[in-house]
Order: structure tokens, then sequence, then C-alpha cells
């Protein structure tokens, strides 16, 4: 959904989740550099630990992770894994809540709360404000994209 309205970016995207099992580079002008990684639920390949726990201790130019949690679910076992490496490596992270075109409106807006008051009083890295996002019908993706182009300085905000 993120690559949505950027037909040159060509990226693959299976209908089963754990189908990536490498990390996926895609150069997006000339400014920067998203990286897709593997999934780190039930399907996660074997060395999936170490080749992200690797990438991200050494990448001294990343500058923003973001955690997808699936918004039906809420915080899970292993996005609390993933949350722990962040903050262990003292990483700027972002929490993206996928799915949301999957629940009711209650349900979603219980999890919002749910996983904003995590954040609030259970994390020191992560950006405080929480991404609602839908690759269906595409709610939410204009201000993650927002978000995106002004933390890699594609976003001219002079003059405003």
């Amino acid at each position: 959904a993120l690559f949505s309205l950027a037909p040159e970016v060509e990226v693959r995207v299976s209908k089963k989740p754990g189908h990536t099992k490498k990390m996926n580079f895609f150069k997006v002008g000339k400014y920067f550099t998203v990286v897709d990684m593997p999934g780190y639920g039930y399907r996660a390949p074997e060395d999936f630990v170490d080749m992200v726990e690797t990438y991200l201790k050494e990448r001294r130019n990343l500058m923003r992770t973001f955690l997808l949690v699936d918004s039906v679910v809420g915080i899970q076992k292993t996005d609390s894994i993933a949350i722990g490496m962040c903050e262990e490596f003292a990483l700027p992270y972002v929490m993206v809540l996928t799915k949301i075109d999957k629940s009711s409106r209650g349900h979603l807006l219980k999890q919002v709360l749910q996983i904003q008051k995590f954040v609030d009083s259970e994390t020191q890295g992560c950006f405080p404000q929480l991404f609602p996002v839908s690759s269906v019908t595409y709610s939410g993706i204009h201000l993650l994209r927002c978000f995106i182009a002004n933390i890699t300085g594609n976003l001219k905000t002079d003059g405003l």
C-alpha cells in the first residue's frame, strides 16, 4: 500500500503471511531507501533474529524503523520482541497499525487506545503518534507517506 501510487517501484506481495524470506531494498527517488524485512511472526525465517539484529545494530544512517502491528489482534509476543530490540538498540521507531478495514470501529478504537497507552507508558524510542492504515482502502496511507517524506527531508515545509 505504501507504494500504491508509485508505479515505478515494483513490489511483489503474497496473499500468505511469511512469504518474505530476505531483506528487500527499494530505492525511492535519489534520497532514501526503504528496506522491507521479513515478518517476525510464526512464519519468520530461521535466521530472522541474526539477520535483522545485525542490520539494525550496524546501520548508522537508519532514520526510522516501522513496526507493522496487526490492528485486529494488537501487540503480540513477537511484536513485543521486535519492540524490545528497537528499545535495546535505542532505535527511533514508529508503529503502523495495519488492517484497519478488518475490524468494527469500536474494536479498532479499543485496540488503538490500548496500543497508544502501551506506547506512552512502556516505550522510550517509539514515535508517539500511531499510524493506522489499510492496504485495501488506502485509509491512512497519505498521512504515513507525508510523515516519511518529512523525516527523509523530502517534504518542503518552508513558507508554511
